[in-house]
């Protein structure tokens, strides 16, 4: 992987990145130039403190948020200066999310969450031609995450990681080409962690699917093959691990 990587260009980077919030009337620097890049079938893990930025750069990155300086590059071309409909669309085409605490919706069923990214994808009309094919794609991705037994139940009714395993469906299911994890193991005790850990892996070496992961844990980080530590808003340290 990493000779790969030094020949070809990243399919994302995001280039000297800077961003701040205002707190009341006062300005908190939270990116203070960092970069990161990710190359095709590669498993990047983002590691820092609560505060670090991390969160941040990976919303960046996934045009969930906008930097104040700096790029996003998709496969070479500049995407974070795009109108508001071209980022919606890379958002729910080349982008997966998931997610600390799931955002799965109360109301439906585990096949409906799943299902709903190609409901706003596609026009209701468009939805309804397509209703079958859609369904069974669902249930082949439901199977895959090892939750064909629980299609039919709420969230209310799902274990913390069966509702995790559901988010990594439902950010599936659109076939992205990069899946950006927020903490997706630190809302789990470590036996599901693990669990997650070993499907995210899978999907990384089997589907070649790109993977930017960001997490506070030493062990969950290491797993990845590249490590970058930030600190504070920088980019302190690039580990490489090969390990995923």
């Amino acid at each position: 992987m990493t000779e790969i990587c030094k020949m070809t260009r990243p399919l994302i980077s995001a280039e000297a990145i800077s961003r701040s919030y205002l707190k009341g009337q006062h300005k908190v620097p939270v990116l203070r130039g960092a970069g990161l890049t990710a190359h095709r079938g590669e498993f990047v893990s983002v590691i820092g403190q609560s505060g670090s930025g991390k969160s941040t750069l990976l919303h960046v990155m996934g045009l969930l948020d906008s930097p104040d300086i700096g790029e996003v590059h998709l496969d070479g071309q500049r995407i974070d200066n795009l109108n508001a409909a071209a980022r919606d669309q890379l958002r729910n085409r080349v982008f997966g999310f998931i997610f600390q605490f799931y955002h799965l919706m109360p109301e439906l069923s585990l096949l409906e969450n799943v299902m709903a990214p190609l409901m706003i994808r596609h026009s209701i009309l468009d939805f309804w031609r397509k209703r079958k094919e859609t369904r069974a794609a669902a249930l082949e991705i439901l199977d895959q995450v090892g939750l064909s037994h629980r299609v039919h139940h709420r969230p209310s009714e799902l274990s913390g990681g069966e509702m995790q395993r559901g988010a990594i469906a439902r950010a599936l299911i659109g076939k992205p080409e990069i899946l950006l994890a927020d903490e997706p193991t630190g809302n789990l005790d470590a036996e599901t962690g693990h669990g997650i850990m070993e499907l995210l892996k899978r999907l990384n070496r089997e589907q070649q699917l790109t993977i930017v992961m960001v997490t506070h844990d030493e062990a969950i980080a290491a797993q990845a093959h590249r490590t970058v530590r930030l600190e504070e808003g920088r980019i302190q340290k690039v580990l490489q691990q090969e390990a995923a």
